[in-house]
């Protein structure tokens, strides 16, 4: 049988990788700080809380008892003691922290919270958003949450993933937007209209540097549509994804961006859920056919999300996936700016050197007739999985 993980002999060599070092640039007002490095991530999330004065709100959908959440949850402590206002808010699905860690939280005077506290069919959209707001002036963001695992190197089994500070106008944004949510959970965090309301109606602003939003099933004012609507003419698209299983509308946009311009996929080669890495394989042959080229990050698990269209980026918590697209509620950052769309593309290059390439002749020696039905099976999961959840939710 065929081992759909195993290393291409004619793949870069992954063992040499590294993270990239941190890179800022300014672009439409603001200051972004990238954060490839988990080890750099940790720091920078760190002295972020520390040098908070007035305030520190914070939101994440994993927040893990380990050696990383203890330090960030002991730097929100500090934060607080100092006379910042701290309030904590987790996704109750996605953390499965025992509650009494974060009461040290509670007893220097900070708040804590959690998004869909009770069990009822709401519980499975989840709340996957990842920031922290410091004195309203500066946010960190991005993909990862808050455990050894988005923090540690790859060589110590650490994800591939990206954190980013900003500094500018649009922090404004995410800080209106976390007292909406907030107020939504102390009202109790049940109504799920309500919620659906608040993403439908969220404005992101008509300039060059936007906070979109997504949720469960709302197609207006939405990451995706946006998204949608600069591939439609778009020359070239280049995308990294943990998870890569759009609905087929975005499908399609990929293919016709690959059949009459360039088109860049780096994909997982090792995930945290092995079902998406098959899920994904059985959409690669009609890209491929289109002219896409496609790449399997090996080093690690991958766990990033970002997009750049153009001269337009994207980068944020949500994946290419349905769930993160029509379930989940989510949050990505839209900038136009043609110096950062090129500099994250040289970002790119660096992990699709660490990656391997998705040829046809070698998808050709992979799409066995055991394979494909296994990709077909994971496929039809995730699909399953969005059906079910969707239907539910209504």
């Amino acid at each position: 049988m065929t081992d759909n993980n195993a290393p291409n002999p004619s793949a870069t060599p992954t063992s040499d990788y590294r993270d990239a070092d941190s890179f800022q640039i300014e672009a439409q007002g603001h200051a972004f700080t990238f954060y490839p490095s988990g080890s750099d991530r940790l720091e920078a999330l760190l002295d972020h809380i520390r040098k908070a004065e007035s305030s520190v709100h914070t939101f994440y959908y994993r927040f893990q008892d380990d050696v990383a959440g203890t330090k960030v949850r002991d730097a929100l402590v500090e934060a607080a003691d100092r006379g910042a206002e701290v309030s904590l808010i987790i996704d109750h699905f996605g953390s499965d922290t025992p509650l009494s860690f974060f009461n040290p939280i509670l007893e220097a005077g900070g708040k804590f919270a959690l998004f869909s506290p009770k069990w009822n069919v709401r519980y499975l959209v989840r709340n996957h958003q990842k920031f922290v707001i410091v004195d309203d002036a500066r946010v960190m963001t991005g993909g990862a949450n808050v455990s050894d695992q988005y923090f540690n190197g790859p060589e110590d089994n650490g994800w591939c993933d990206l954190g980013l500070a900003i500094e500018g106008p649009v922090v404004s944004r995410f800080s209106e937007w976390f007292g909406i949510i907030t107020e939504w959970i102390e009202s109790d965090g049940s109504q799920f209209r309500k919620l659906r309301r608040m993403i439908r109606d969220w404005d992101p602003g008509d300039g060059p540097v936007q906070l979109l939003l997504g949720g469960p099933s709302i197609r207006t004012r939405h990451w995706a549509l946006e998204l949608k609507k600069d591939l439609v003419h778009a020359s070239r698209f280049d995308q990294i994804s943990a998870y890569f299983t759009p609905p087929r509308s975005i499908q399609r946009l990929v293919r016709n961006v690959a059949q009459r311009g360039e088109v860049r996929l780096i994909t997982a080669g090792k995930s945290d859920i092995d079902a998406t890495i098959a899920a994904a394989r059985l959409l690669y042959r009609p890209l491929l056919k289109a002219g896409a080229k496609i790449a399997e990050f090996l080093p690690c698990k991958l766990h990033m999300k970002l997009l750049v269209v153009d001269d337009t980026s994207y980068f944020g918590s949500a994946n290419m996936d349905k769930r993160s697209i029509r379930i989940n509620v989510e949050l990505m950052i839209r900038v136009e700016d043609a110096a950062l769309a090129k500099r994250l593309r040289e970002f790119l290059d660096h992990l699709e050197a660490a990656s391997r390439p998705v040829t046809p002749e070698w998808y050709a020696k992979q799409a066995t007739l055991p394979a494909r039905l296994r990709w077909r099976g994971a496929y039809a999961l995730a699909i399953a999985d969005y059906w079910l959840t969707r239907k539910l939710t209504r």
